[in-house]
Parts: C-alpha cells; structure tokens; sequence
C-alpha cells in the first residue's frame, strides 16, 4: 500500500506550514497549528518539514517537554541547549557556554525572565549565521509552566529571524500554557475536518487500489462527526482489514460487512485516545474501567432505545449494573461521546465507536437492565397498557431474554407491534419477530401473528422481514402432526388456519425469490421433514417455485402442482386483487419465458394488454424478476424495496440505456451483498453474467472469466449461455464456443426457456459473419425465424429482421430492426444494428460512424474493434473519427484533463478518480477522439493555452479553470508517462 506523497486533503495547511518555516529574517513568524486527535498535525509537520529540507532549508526540533528538568523556563533552556548543538560553527561552543551559565547563576523563580531573554539571544545569533527553523510538536502534553515560559519568550523575548510552527490540541479552560501560546502566536491554524472527497483519496490509497463507492459511503457514516478525522478512517479500514471484511471484483475494493458492523480498531490505547479527539491533555484517554462502563453503554443501547427517562423511573436498590449505566453516562455525555436529544434519547455520537466498544469484554450484562425497564412500566400499568401506550417498549422486551417470562413478553410485544404498524413499521415488524420466537407452534395466536407481520413486510416491501417468517411458519405447519405424535394415536390436534397459513408462505415464497433464495428447497433453517413436507404442499409455494427457472435463480426442475396450480394463491381478497400474484399470474410469470401457446389471459384485453405482455417477455430475456412483477401486478406490486431483485432491476436498466460503469457498479454491490454477513440473500446469476458479458465487450477477458466461473454450471439460462459463447469466442475457443452455443439452446429450448434465446444466435450470428461460415449464418436464422413463430416477442421480432438483413442482406430489414429497437431502448443491439447496416448498407459511412460513436458511449474495446477492423479490410472503408452530439466535456473529463496535464500517471489519476487503469485509457481514448488531440502532452497543450475553450468544449463554469491557469508538469512526471 502506498504510504509516501503529499498529505491527503492537507495541500493548503501543508503549503501555510511550508511558507512559515522558510519565513527567516524580518519576515520570520510564529504559527500555531491546532487540531485534534488523530487530525494529522503530525503528517502536516512531516511533510512540510520534507519539503523545506528538499529545497535546502534547515529545520529543528524543539522538545522541552520530555526532558528531566523541572518544569518551566529551566526545561525550556534544556530544550534550546539540545538545538544548539545541532548549529555548528565556530560559536557554538560559546553559544552553549552562556546558555548553561544564565541557567546556573539564575536557578531561582525570579531568574526566569534573565534566563529566557538570553535564551531569544543566542537562538537570534545562532540562526543569522546559520539559518534555520524551529517545529515543536505536542505542545498540549507540556506542563503548563514550561508552555508559560514557551509563549513569555515568543512574546517578548522572541528571537530574530526564527520561524516557529507549533502543533497542538486546541486550548481548553483551565489551560493557562497552551492559551498563551495561543496569543503568542502570529497566526493560528486550525485543521478542519477532511472533506467527503479527501476522505474518499484516503481510503483509496490506503487500500492501493479502486473501492466501490458504497464502502466511502459506509465508512462516511459509520464515524459520523468523525468523518473528516484521518486517524478514526484508518482505524476502520485496519478493523475491516483484520476481519476480512474486503472483497475484490474487478480491482475495485467492495465491502463484506453491513454497514452497522463497521467500528473503529479494539486496541485500547487507540480506541481511548480516539474517544475524546479534542479532550484536555489530563484526559486524553479513556481508563480501563472507564472504557468497560462505556462499553456496557453501548451494549444496553445496542438492543433498544434508553431514554434518561427510563433510568430515572428505575426502583431504588435494583441491579448495581443499572446504576453503573446511570453514573456512567453524565462523563461520555460531557466529552461529547453520547449524545442526549431533545426527546431525552441517549445515542452515541459516533456508531463506529459503539460497535468497537460492543466488541470489547465487559462484566456486565444487558438483560437485566432492559427487564427493569419493562417491569417499571408493566407493574404500574399492566402488560398490554403498556405496551400499546409505550411502542418502544418491544425492544427492551427482546433485549431482556430469558429475565421476563413468556406470557407477560407476549402480551407486551403484540400490543407494541399493533400499535406502531402505522408509526413505526419496522420496530412493529421486529416486536412481531420477537413475539413468534415466544410463541409455541400451537398457540391458537400464532397464525394471526404470522399473517399480521407477513402483511406488514409485504406492504413495506421488506423481504428480508418476510423471509425471516420461515421458521415460525413450518413449525406452525406441522404443529397438528407433531401434537398428534406427541399425545398418541388416537389425539386430534387443533387444525390451525390452512387460508391465512397459505396466505403467510405466499409472502414468504415471494421474498425468497426476491432475495434470490430458491423455495421451498432453500431455507435458512432446519424445519425438519414434517415442516419442509408441509410447505411443499402449500400451492402458493409451489407456484412461486415454478419462476426459479424462468427467472434464472436456479435449474428448471418442475415440481407437482406447479404447471397449472388450481386455487388461489392469495386469501382473503379474490384472486388478482392483493398485492400477491393469482395463480394464473403466476403461470403467466412462469409460461412468459416459453412459448405464447397456452398463457393464460390475465392482462388487459387490446393494445395494453399486448404492450404488457412484450415488456413482460423483455424482463423474462434478462431474468428480472422485479421488473417481469411490475408488468404483471401493475399498481398491486408493492415494490422490490432493497433487495437483491431490486438492484439486479436497476442493473438491468443501466445495461440497456448504455450506462455500462453503472451496470457494473451494480453487479459488484449485488456480488458483495450475497457475501454480506446478516443479509438473507443468495447470489444473483443473472448479474454475474451481465457483468462477465460488459467485460467481454470491453475485452477485459480476465474479469469476465472471474464473473463467469462464479456461475454454477447447473445455472443453463440462455442470459448465461449467452455470456460464455461470448467469453468463449473471444478468448480464441471459436470451434468449441459456436457448438457449446448450439447445445445450450437445445438444453433450454427442452427446459422451456425460450425468452433470451434470441440474443444467443444473433451472437451466434454475428460470430459467423467474422468467420465468414455461410452455412452457419444460414442456420442461425432458421433458428430465429422458429423461434419468433413460438414466441411472439419484441426481441424475437428484432433479432428475425436483423438476422435477414445481415444474412439475406435486406436493408429494409435491417432499417425495421434498428427502428424497433430505439423504440424498446437497448443500446448494445442499437450498435449490432449499426454493425450491420455498415456490412449490408449502401451508406456503410455513415452506419461505421454510428457505429464507432455507439461504442465509444459503450467504453467497448477488442470487439468493436475486431468487428470493425474485419468490415474495413472487406469493404475497403476508412474508420471515421467522429464526435459526440453532446460535444461539451464532462465534469470527470475535465477532471481527467486537468490531472493530465499536471503530468499525473494513469496510475495516480485511477487513485484520485476511484477507477481501474483500464478505465482511465478508455476515458483518455475517447478524450483524443473528441478532442482531435493525439497524445498526453497535446491535450495537455490545448487544455492549457485554452484552445479546448474556444472550441466550446469546455462547459462555461468550467472555462475559467482552463487557459493556463494549472502548472506545467514537474520535474520527474513528465507529461507522456503513463
């Protein structure tokens, strides 16, 4: 990892510090730099110091806080005699001499002012024969008579010529020293909190490579007000580091840990200093006990809100762990590491330093003080009072465990998730969880429960919520056998309620599906055989196990009852009207991936119902399953919220509008929350194929083969098949890729999945055009022109005409084709389209020029380019150099010409602009395409003589920056480095 270079986020404080320490003679000043802990006052000294020395300067170090002298002007003196020995000339000695005989002959209390005016003397002398600087670093940890006799001597004993940079924590009340050193000095420079962005230059260099930007994020709001501290975001990335809470996908650091567990480091000198960051030097840390009760804090203020309130109402003489809470909170919340808000609400101030403080061993317990207080409410009010006048209430029930017994809990837990459904959904949908882990199976309660917290995830979108019902509900399902086992064979349980049971696994099966696990195979828990036989017999479950295939979350493996599930799937309202599908939609979802033959008529009779069913099968051709529910449930679908559905659906519509970076940025968010401890949800195929695919694309072969292995080879969607015979080809496998290719539309033709078979033979085709294999090409339309008989869809349409305009060559064709797909909008087919109408047109000029301007918007490399190149060589045509409509910069294109011309290496601006290098030669390519420029040092030339402005390719807010107004590169980073 890089550790060397400029300071991050300190250039200006860096550049202040560097003027001031070259300041000699009669502009010699003082500066007092203040800051923090962990602000980086140090680094700022270091590297000022660096540079100073570099250019020839001579700087000194002043200690006279850590010597063996009495505090005071007698320390100071020890201190001046050290950098005096350091001054070597021909005075030296005399220079010393006078400094030790002043101090002896003037040892008493009223010798100080002699002693410090002979101390100003022979610093003055010493630096007007051989010039230099003085650094005094810590100045907080001098004793206060030594930081007296510090600032007595700058204010009126200070020596001729010398300029000092002090370094500290800013003064508090009571700190007589450092405050007069503050008055001291000519100017006082404050260190401010490091900026999003600088926080961001961090993080990347300390990791030596891209990250994702959902980890700053993370980290941004894990310190809170310690955001902008440096020391507390190196602290987090080391605790992330030593975890293993990193993952790598292609060169971009993502993270593994949800966004609640990230914490500052648990080793304790550094987790105390890092406590109170601008605390008086007398209480710079925290002590061991101190660190346990604030420890103890923030485990009882993990599981529920406090408020003081709540302490306050607590019976005298209970548990002495309740009142180390109480004692303990008045100190944290003075030196602002809790926080107490207007409501009385205790909080810390920073999460990340609650989440370290949880990690470290304390003594004391959590549960009872949570059980005190439940019971300071329940004794006085009754159980159900309570909990319906104090919602809040359902977490310190939780958080109390075993210590409250079970039917006072129940009581409690129901009445607060009841009353805060409306309020507060999510505390409604945890008392609810906590209420069924109360719940025996076969409590008559039970199914109310299960139907009343499954309809509040289902309503708020919360599919982990509804996911995690998996358990109470098998065993709830087979409750009435094991009862029977249990009392004999002649003893008749009570049957609990099938309808509202079914209703509960519908809601379920749904968030499975949307966070990508497989029902009613793939649970989190072991139900054992009775619970797993009952949910496969719930038609609702088995409907919804019938889109594992189609949706590509799995192999296609039909179970009983799913072809054709007779009854609703919902219950309670008629089928069709809830927000869960019927079991007609449900057979649409799954049959839209097949033929048109047979699916059943539950959309909007003419046009509508036509539009419907087209952006149904374009959603079944990419697996997205959120969007294949939108167009089905319209206006019922209560979203896909934050699930791992969701974010492939947003995926799926930045691939198809061309915003590939943002595809990719997707597909690794997904890939790492699959991997996220505490997230139900499992890997997304789809995903990992569209990712492998772009890089293909791009010919950034290695990371498609990473996204591709990734791919279970049970996984045979023709999404996936098409991915590998792109890989496949384009790796130089062309025999093995065009039969593979073949035998996997065979294998999904016989599965039923005919939607997306369509975008295999158009590759397929498209890849015996480059072979120039007639017969292939030929064959790969006979399969379109079937496959649009059975099918029917928008795709299959497109892919029939482009196939006959490239193989047929019927421009006319191929004119439809390109009309049809601007209309759906799928910016990769729009340049195939573009590809061959350069092949088959007449104006081939023009269609090579949409063509490259496509894949320039792309960022596609080696295949655009192999295409292209084998059209040039049979048509004889030159490659156009073309400009974007849009012809203004970009903010990151101005960014990256600005860093270009400051001579960075493409290695330093992928650190500063969080890309790959891949990404930053694609950026400076298309730069020189657009600018006409080519190479670094003419787009360096034109960016800075303003010739880039002229052109009106500089946007008008921006021009003011270009013109000259940025330095030549320097010594050592020539401008055509790379």
């Amino acid at each position: 990892m890089p550790k060397c270079g400029p300071v991050v986020g300190r250039d200006s404080e860096i550049r202040e510090v560097t003027d001031t320490l070259v300041s000699t003679g009669a502009s010699a000043r003082t500066l007092l730099l203040v800051g923090g802990a962990g602000t980086g006052k140090t680094a700022v000294l270091e590297q000022a110091r660096r540079t100073v020395v570099g250019q020839g300067a001579r700087v000194l170090r002043l200690r006279c806080h850590d010597g063996a002298a009495a505090p005071g002007a007698a320390a100071l003196a020890d201190g001046v005699h050290q950098v005096l020995t350091t001054v070597h000339d021909r005075w030296s000695p005399a220079r010393t001499g006078a400094v030790r005989r002043t101090r002896l002959r003037n040892s008493g209390r009223g010798g100080e002012l002699t002693l410090l005016s002979t101390l100003g003397e022979v610093i003055g002398d010493a630096a007007r024969h051989l010039p230099f600087a003085l650094l005094i670093d810590d100045v907080e940890r001098m004793p206060s008579p030594t930081a007296s006799a510090l600032g007595l001597l700058l204010r009126v004993f200070r020596p001729v010529g010398v300029p000092m940079v002090l370094a500290g924590r800013p003064a508090h009340p009571g700190d007589e020293g450092v405050r007069q050193l503050t008055v001291a000095a000519d100017r006082l420079l404050e260190l401010p909190p490091l900026r999003p962005a600088d926080v961001e230059a961090l993080v990347v260099r300390r990791l030596g490579r891209p990250v994702e930007p959902a980890l700053v994020t993370a980290v941004l709001r894990a310190l809170g007000p310690m955001a902008g501290t440096p020391e507390a975001v190196l602290s987090v990335l080391d605790s992330m580091a030593e975890r293993g809470d990193f993952l790598e996908l292609d060169g971009h650091v993502c993270l593994t840990e949800p966004e609640q567990a990230l914490r500052l480091t648990t080793d304790v000198a550094r987790l105390s200093r890092l406590c109170r960051p601008a605390g008086p030097p007398g209480a710079a840390a925290l002590d061991a006990a101190a660190l346990e009760a604030a420890a103890a804090v923030a485990r009882n203020l993990e599981h529920a809100e406090i408020r003081l309130d709540d302490l306050h109402r607590l019976k005298p003489g209970g548990p002495r762990r309740a009142g180390l809470v109480d004692r303990t909170l008045t100190p944290l919340v003075a030196d602002g590491i809790l926080t107490v808000d207007e409501d009385r609400r205790i909080a810390f101030a920073v999460p990340a330093l609650a989440a370290a403080l949880r990690a470290l061993p304390t003594r004391h317990a959590v549960s009872s003080l949570h059980a005190l207080i439940t019971r300071s409410l329940t004794d006085r009010l009754g159980a159900e009072t309570a909990g319906g006048g104090c919602p809040r209430l359902a977490d310190h029930v939780a958080a109390a465990g075993a210590e409250l017994d079970d039917a006072l809990a129940v009581d409690v837990l129901l009445a607060a998730a009841r009353t805060d459904a409306r309020s507060d959904w999510s505390r409604s949908v945890r008392a609810y969880s906590s209420a069924l882990r109360r719940l025996p199976p076969h409590d008559h309660r039970t199914p109310g429960v299960l139907r009343e917290s499954a309809e509040l995830s289902l309503r708020h979108a919360d599919h982990p919520g509804a996911l995690a019902l998996g358990e109470p509900l098998f065993a709830c399902l087979a409750a009435p056998s094991a009862e029977q086992d249990r009392e004999g064979p002649g003893y008749t349980a009570a049957v609990p309620d099938r309808e509202g049971l079914e209703h509960v696994a519908g809601v379920w099966a749904l968030a499975a599906l949307h966070e990508h696990r497989l029902p009613p195979c793939d649970v989190d828990v072991d139900a054992g055989p009775r619970g797993r036989a009952a949910v496969e017999c719930v038609p609702a479950v088995a409907g919804f196990g019938a889109l594992v295939g189609p949706y590509g979350l799995g192999p296609v493996t039909p179970r009983p009852g799913t072809e054709a599930p007779r009854g609703p799937a919902t219950a309670g309202p008629r089928p069709g009207s809830g927000p869960l599908p019927s079991a007609a939609e449900l057979r649409l979802l799954a049959g839209a991936a097949g033929s048109r033959a047979g699916l059943p008529d539950v959309l909007p009779p003419g046009a509508d119902g036509v539009r419907t069913l087209d952006r149904l099968r374009n959603a079944t051709a990419y697996a997205d399953l959120a969007g294949a529910l939108t167009c089905v449930l319209g206006d019922r679908y209560p979203g896909a919220g934050n699930s791992t559905a969701g974010l492939y659906h947003a995926m799926v519509r930045a691939y198809l509008q061309g915003d590939w970076d943002r595809a990719l940025a997707s597909a690794r968010r997904i890939e790492a929350r699959s991997r996220t401890r505490g997230i139900a949800a499992g890997p997304a195929q789809a995903a990992r194929a569209l990712a492998a695919d772009i890089h293909c694309a791009r010919g950034e072969l290695g990371y498609a083969r990473a996204w591709l292995e990734l791919v279970p080879g049970t996984v045979a969607h023709p999404l996936v098949a098409w991915a590998r015979l792109g890989v496949r080809y384009w790796s130089g496998q062309v025999e093995e890729a065009m039969e593979e290719a073949l035998d996997e539309v065979r294998r999904a033709r016989r599965s039923g999945l005919l939607s997306g078979i369509e975008k295999v033979l158009v590759r397929y085709l498209s890849f015996a055009l480059l072979e120039a294999v007639p017969q292939a090409m030929e064959r790969a339309l006979d399969e379109l022109e079937a496959l649009d008989e059975e099918v029917g869809s928008p795709m299959t349409r497109e892919a029939v005409l482009l196939g006959r305009g490239v193989v047929r060559r019927d421009v006319d064709s191929a004119l439809a084709a390109i009309r049809a797909v601007r209309r759906r909008g799928d910016a990769y087919l729009e340049l195939l389209c573009h590809l061959g109408l350069a092949e088959i047109g007449d104006d081939s000029e023009r269609w090579l020029a949409e063509a490259t301007r496509g894949a320039q918007a792309l960022g596609i490399g080696r295949a655009t380019r192999t295409s292209l190149g084998h059209m040039k060589r049979r048509r004889t045509l030159v490659l156009p150099r073309v400009r974007p409509a849009r012809d203004e910069l970009s903010e990151k294109d101005i960014e990256l010409t600005t860093m270009v011309s400051r001579g960075a290496t493409n290695r330093q601006i992928a650190a500063r602009l969080v890309w790959s290098e891949k990404t930053v030669e694609r950026r400076l390519t298309r730069l020189f395409q657009r600018t006409g420029c080519r190479s670094r040092v003419e787009l360096a030339a034109a960016w800075l003589d303003g010739s880039l402005a002229r052109r009106d390719l500089v946007p008008d807010g921006a021009r003011g920056a270009a013109g000259g107004s940025f330095p030549t590169p320097g010594p050592g980073t020539p401008s055509s480095r790379r």
